[in-house]
């Protein structure tokens, strides 16, 4: 059972992750295909079970990527100071090229924006990821220099408006 706040883009609908989910993401997170720029090597139940259920937070909200209702990814917000924090998002391979990733970016940032009234947002996609970069700048993300080689885009919400 989902328990908590429901975050709504236009394509997508983010709803927090629990222990219910376990199975589906201990799937998804096995698969060398969706965790190809997640850190590149499939992960073991328990390092997900420990990760993306929802047992980190406040500190870090885990969301499903739900699209006509079925599941189709995982999201996740973190804090990186008082008004600020990133972004992490992964579809499965079926859901993407469909706007999917753009719309719950969007969505997700919105949220954090909006309702915590963050001051600035950033993602670190791989930048051999194009589809991910390129997502991520369709949802108003913008590149920023960044020490070393790591790819960093920003959001800062224009406020007064």
């Amino acid at each position: 059972m989902h328990q908590g706040y429901v975050v709504h883009g236009e394509l997508t609908r983010l709803v927090p992750t629990s222990e219910d989910d376990l199975h589906l993401l201990a799937g998804w997170f096995a698969d060398p295909g969706f965790v190809e720029h997640w850190g590149g090597a499939p992960l073991a139940r328990e390092e997900v079970a420990a990760k993306y259920l929802g047992r980190r937070r406040p500190e870090v909200e885990s969301f499903l990527v739900l699209a006509r209702g079925e599941p189709v990814g995982y999201a996740q917000y973190w804090y990186a100071g008082a008004a600020e924090g990133g972004l992490d998002l992964v579809l499965v391979a079926g859901a993407r090229g469909r706007g999917l990733g753009p719309d719950a970016a969007r969505a997700l940032t919105n949220h954090v924006c909006g309702t915590l009234e963050w001051r600035r947002v950033t993602v670190d996609p791989a930048a051999a990821n194009v589809r991910a970069v390129r997502a991520w700048e369709k949802a108003g993300f913008r590149r920023v220099p960044n020490e070393g080689e790591a790819l960093l885009l920003e959001y800062r919400p224009v406020r007064g408006r």
